[in-house]
C-alpha cells in the first residue's frame, strides 16, 4: 500500500465497506500522516485540526468516517484493549519473555479484530505518546462531537444495565469502561489468590483478606454508579471511597511479599507478578478517572498516551530484564557485599593475614600451573582441552575455598558492592573521609592478595620444575613450548585484550555465585537436606546437620570457584569453534607459567627483552583482571543499591590528597598508634 501525503486523496481513500484489512490499513496510515517526520509536536497536532476541518468542510467525508468508525467499533473489543493492553498473558518470566522475542522479531498484520495487536501497529511510535498529550480541549471535544454525534448515539445506540431492579441508559463507552474494570478487578483478585504470593505474604496482610471483598467492592460501586447520573452523589462517592480503600489494602498485602523475599530469596516470577498487579492497580485509577469525570476527553486522550508507552514497553527486551531483575541484583549485590567485608583489611593482623592465604593460594596455583600444561601435553581436542583445563581450575579454586585461603582476583568482584553501599551514607559528617579510608583499605588489601599470589606462585613452580628436572631429566615444559609462552604472555600482543575477558569471566562468576546463593535459599535446600526424611534416612540427622549448615555456608564460593574455573577452560574452546581466538589471562596462572618458561630456558632468559615484556604483561593482566571485574560489578551494585547523585569531585579531591600526604598507606597498613594519632587529628 503506497502511502499518501495529501490530505484530500487519504480521504477520497476512505470506504467503510472495504474489506477488514484495508479499513485498518487506512487507520495506519492516517496516523502515519499526522505523525509526519516526527520531529515537531506542534505540526502533528495543526494537522489533526487541518483534518477537523476538511472534514467540516466534506460533510461526505465525515459521513464516510463515522460509518468507517462504527465499523471498527463493531468489528474490534475495545474492552480487551482497555484492560489489558501492555499487560502479559502469561504469569511466568520466561515465558513472558519468549513472548516479547515473538512480538519483537514477527511483524503483525492488520487483519485482525484483536483492538491490541491493531493498536499496536496503528500507535507504534513514542512520538504518538507526545501529540496525543499535546491536543488541545477545543480540538479533543471537536474529534469526540465527530465521532460520538452520529455513530455512537444514532446507529450504536445505548446500553441498558440492570441494577437493583432499576436500569439506566449507558453510553457504549461507559459499558466498555464498566467490562474492562471487572477484568482488571479479576485480574487483581486472581493473582492475590495465588499460591506462590499468598504463602509469603504477611500475617496481618492474609487475616484481613483485601482481595475477598474486592469483587463485592466493585460490585457496590457500579450499582451506585448506574443508580446516579450525578458525580457528587453521596452513596456513589462513599462506594468510589471503599473500592479506592480496598485497591490500597490489596496493594499493601501484596507488598508484605517483598519482606520475605529479602529474608529468603528473590523469585522473578514472583517479582514479575507484583510489577502486574501493581500497574493493573494503576490502570484501575485511570479507567475510572475516565468513567466518573464529567469532561472525560482530557483522561481519556491521556489514557491512550500512557497505552502507547506501555506498548512500546511491553515489547522492549530490556525493560522487562531491567524491571524484574532488578532486585535479583541487589540481593546478588547484598551477598556479594556481605562476603567482600571479609576480603577489606583494615590492620596490620588482618593485612598479614591476607598476605599468608594469599601465599596459600600461590602455592594451590603452581600446582594447577603443572596440570595444565599436562593438559596441553595431551593435544586433546579443543572442547576436552578446554573441559579438563576448566576442571583443572575450578578443583584449584575449590582446593583454595577448602583450606581458607584465597586468589587475588576473585577479590574484586566481592568488594566493590560493598564499597557501593557505602556510598548510600556519604551524606553523613565525616562519610567522604570515611569512604577513602576503605579505598585505601581496598588497594592494599588487593595489592596483598597479589603479592601474597605472585610471590609464592613463582618460587613453587620453579621448585617443581627442579624436582622434575632430577627425577625425570627434564624440566615442566621444553624449550619450544617455553618460547611459546613467552609469545603469549608479551605486553606487545593482545594481552591486554584477554586479561579484560578474564576480568569480564571474574565478574560473570560473582553473577552465578549470587543467583546460586539466592536459589539455594529460595527454595530452602538447607532445611531439605536438614530435616527432608529421605535425605535424613540416607545421610544420618548428624550427618545431614553438617551437611546442611556446610552447604548453606559454601554454596556461594563453591558456585563462584566452579563457575569460573569452567569458563576460563572452555570459553577459549567455544570461542576457537567460532574462529575467534580469544585466550584468557590470569595474573597468578600467568606468572606460574612465566616462571615454567624461566626455568627451561635457564637464567638468561633474565637477560633477554621478551621476558621483560611479559613481566610488563603481567604486570596489564594484574591491573585488567582486577579493574574490570571491580569496575562491572561497582556498576551493578551502584544500581541495585539505587545510589545516585554522589558528588564525584569531592570523592577524587580526597583521594588525591590521601595519595599526595599518606600514599604509603596504599601499599602497607600504618602501626596502631600511627592510625589512632591520625584518627586524634582526624
Amino acid at each position: 500500500m503506497v502511502a499518501r501525503t495529501d490530505l484530500s486523496e487519504l480521504l477520497d481513500a476512505l470506504d467503510p465497506h472495504a474489506d477488514l484489512a484495508h479499513r485498518h490499513l487506512w487507520l495506519i496510515e492516517l496516523l502515519g500522516w499526522i505523525r509526519g517526520s516526527r520531529d515537531s509536536v506542534p505540526r502533528a497536532t495543526a494537522r489533526v485540526n487541518l483534518l477537523l476541518d476538511a472534514l467540516q468542510q466534506r460533510p461526505e467525508a465525515a459521513a464516510r468516517l463515522q460509518a468507517w468508525w462504527q465499523k471498527l467499533l463493531g468489528t474490534v473489543d475495545a474492552t480487551a484493549l482497555l484492560a489489558d493492553y501492555g499487560f502479559s498473558s502469561r504469569s511466568a518470566f520466561a515465558s513472558e519473555l519468549l513472548e516479547r522475542l515473538r512480538l519483537k522479531f514477527l511483524p503483525g498484520t492488520p487483519e485482525t479484530a484483536d483492538a491490541s495487536a491493531l493498536f499496536t501497529l496503528a500507535f507504534h511510535d513514542a512520538f504518538d505518546a507526545r501529540w496525543l498529550t499535546a491536543l488541545d480541549d477545543a480540538t479533543l471535544a471537536r474529534l469526540a462531537d465527530l465521532l460520538k454525534s452520529r455513530c455512537l448515539n444514532l446507529e450504536l445506540g445505548h446500553c441498558v444495565w440492570l441494577t437493583n431492579s432499576q436500569q439506566r441508559e449507558i453510553s457504549p463507552w461507559q459499558a466498555t469502561l464498566l467490562e474492562a474494570l471487572t477484568f482488571c478487578t479479576s485480574q487483581i483478585r486472581t493473582t492475590g489468590f495465588s499460591p506462590e504470593l499468598r504463602l509469603r505474604m504477611s500475617m496481618p496482610a492474609r487475616e484481613t483478606a483485601p482481595f475477598h471483598a474486592l469483587t463485592t467492592d466493585f460490585d457496590a460501586l457500579q450499582a451506585a454508579f448506574l443508580a446516579s447520573p450525578l458525580q457528587h452523589n453521596a452513596e456513589r462517592q462513599a462506594a468510589l471511597h471503599q473500592f479506592l480503600a480496598r485497591l490500597d489494602a490489596c496493594r499493601h498485602a501484596a507488598a508484605s511479599v517483598y519482606t520475605h523475599l529479602e529474608a529468603h530469596g528473590i523469585s522473578v516470577n514472583l517479582v514479575f507478578q507484583l510489577r502486574q498487579m501493581r500497574s493493573r492497580v494503576l490502570r484501575i485509577r485511570a479507567l475510572l478517572d475516565c468513567l466518573l469525570s464529567e469532561r472525560p476527553q482530557r483522561l481519556t486522550v491521556q489514557l491512550l498516551a500512557d497505552l502507547v508507552k506501555m506498548g512500546l514497553e511491553r515489547r522492549s527486551l530490556r525493560a522487562l530484564l531491567a524491571a524484574n531483575s532488578s532486585m535479583l541484583a541487589a540481593k546478588v549485590a547484598e551477598r556479594s557485599s556481605e562476603t567482600g567485608e571479609h576480603y577489606i583489611t583494615r590492620n596490620r593482623a588482618e593485612y598479614m593475614r591476607m598476605l599468608r592465604d594469599a601465599a596459600g593460594g600461590g602455592a594451590v596455583m603452581s600446582i594447577t600451573t603443572l596440570m595444565k600444561f599436562v593438559v596441553v601435553s595431551m593435544s586433546l581436542s579443543a572442547f576436552w582441552s578446554g573441559f579438563y583445563a576448566g576442571l583443572n581450575y575450578a578443583l584449584s579454586f575449590v582446593l583454595i575455598q577448602m583450606l581458607h585461603w584465597t586468589v587475588a582476583t576473585k577479590q574484586p568482584a566481592m568488594t566493590a558492592p560493598a564499597m557501593a553501599a557505602k556510598l548510600k551514607e556519604l551524606g553523613a559528617p565525616g562519610a567522604i573521609e570515611g569512604f577513602v579510608d576503605e579505598v585505601t583499605h581496598l588497594v592494599r588489601s588487593q595489592v596483598a592478595a597479589i603479592v601474597g599470589n605472585l610471590a609464592l606462585v613463582a618460587p613453587a613452580v620453579l621448585l617443581i620444575s627442579s624436582a622434575l628436572w632430577f627425577a625425570f631429566g627434564a624440566p615442566m615444559i621444553d624449550a619450544s613450548v617455553a618460547k611459546h609462552v613467552l609469545q603469549d604472555l608479551t605486553v606487545l600482543g593482545p594481552t591486554a585484550l584477554f586479561a579484560a575477558l578474564t576480568g569480564v569471566l571474574l565478574f560473570a562468576s560473582s553473577i552465578i555465585a549470587g543467583w546460586t546463593e539466592n536459589w539455594f535459599v529460595l527454595h530452602r535446600l538447607d532445611s531439605v537436606i536438614r530435616y527432608n526424611p529421605t535425605v535424613t534416612t540416607a545421610l544420618g540427622p548428624a550427618r545431614a546437620e553438617r551437611w546442611a549448615s556446610f552447604m548453606r555456608h559454601n554454596i556461594s564460593g563453591l558456585a563462584a570457584n566452579v563457575s569460573l574455573g569452567l569458563m576460563l577452560g572452555l570459553v577459549p574452546a567455544f570461542a576457537a569453534f567460532f574462529g575467534l581466538g580469544l585466550e584468557v589471562r590470569h595474573v597468578t596462572l600467568s606468572t606460574g607459567q612465566l616462571a615454567a618458561a624461566a626455568a627451561s630456558l635457564g637464567p638468561d632468559l633474565l637477560q633477554q627483552g621478551a621476558f621483560w615484556w611479559c613481566v610488563a604483561g603481567i604486570a596489564i593482566t594484574a591491573a585488567l583482571n582486577v579493574g574490570v571485574s571491580f569496575y562491572l560489578a561497582f556498576l551493578l551494585a551502584l544500581k541495585a543499591h539505587n545510589v545516585s547523585g554522589v558528588d564525584r569531585s569531592r570523592i577524587y579531591q580526597a583521594i588525591r590528597h590521601r595519595i599526595n600526604t599518606r600514599w604509603p598507606s596504599f601499599f602497607w597498613p600504618a602501626s596502631a598508634a600511627s592510625q589512632a594519632q591520625d584518627n586524634k587529628h582526624g
